[in-house]
């Protein structure tokens, strides 16, 4: 469902309940084009997965109110602390008054507990939240790919992971929403050009933490989301990065 026309911002469930938002960046404005993808989970506590740089805030709450009233988003969550991940929190917070930021706790102890205009609901690592017939599991995974306060939300009904800035792809996510190809590879390629991964030393084991949950729904913030198998994709990716921060 196309939100915004001049925009090109579109709304399309990529899990039972859970919506990808998607704006395409044309090539004009960014070479080779891009796009910046948001996820609401739709039940009796409605949760926003990254809000977007703030200068897309009006797209995005107009495709937030195709789905549900705006002001009855409840969370409003992101992996780490960047322009795209939360540029517009306190925008929602303005207009959501029962919504709450749901980060980790290194967030809230480093930018969130400051910056936002209401205190956050901080999540230690395997906490878990209820939303209604959803439920949400924190997983710390700092630097990776970057950020002390890096983490993501796993979704346990419908095997999502909302993975943030893991498999970033290049374009404008033109066609299907979700996509069962390669998108390691494209996202590999962005990587080696821009080298916007942290060089941790815990890249195998923050892999293999992730892999464990064994999600077959990927939620990427650029990009395609993919179906499949996700623990092997996941380990595919922490094969690629072997050596690049695997340092004694």
């Amino acid at each position: 469902m196309v939100t915004n026309t001049a925009s090109g911002t579109r709304v399309d469930e990529v899990s039972s309940g859970i919506y990808r938002i998607s704006t395409p960046i044309p090539p004009a404005a960014m070479p080779g084009g891009f796009s910046f993808n948001q996820y609401l989970v739709v039940d009796e506590e409605p949760l926003l997965f990254h809000t977007g740089p703030r200068r897309l805030f009006p797209l995005v709450r107009e495709a937030v109110g195709a789905l549900i009233p705006q002001e009855r988003l409840r969370w409003i969550s992101f992996s780490h602390y960047e322009a795209d991940e939360c540029g517009s929190l306190n925008e929602w917070l303005a207009i959501a008054p029962r919504a709450e930021p749901l980060c980790g706790q290194i967030a809230a102890m480093v930018s969130i507990g400051d910056v936002a205009d209401r205190a956050p609901r901080a999540m230690a690592d395997g906490e878990t939240l209820r939303l209604g017939r959803h439920e949400v599991t924190w997983t710390d995974t700092p630097h990776l790919p970057h950020g002390w306060e890096c983490g993501y939300l796993f979704e346990r009904s419908t095997a999502t992971l909302l993975c943030g800035d893991l498999f970033t792809q290049p374009g404008c996510a033109e066609g299907p929403a979700v996509t069962e190809g390669d998108i390691l590879s494209p996202s590999e390629a962005m990587r080696r050009a821009l080298d916007y991964f942290s060089a941790t030393r815990k890249v195998s084991s923050l892999i293999e933490k992730l892999a464990a949950l064994r999600p077959s729904t990927l939620a990427c913030m650029h990009g395609h989301a993919w179906k499949g198998d996700g623990a092997a994709l996941l380990r595919a990716l922490g094969d690629a990065l072997a050596g690049c921060g695997e340092k004694s």
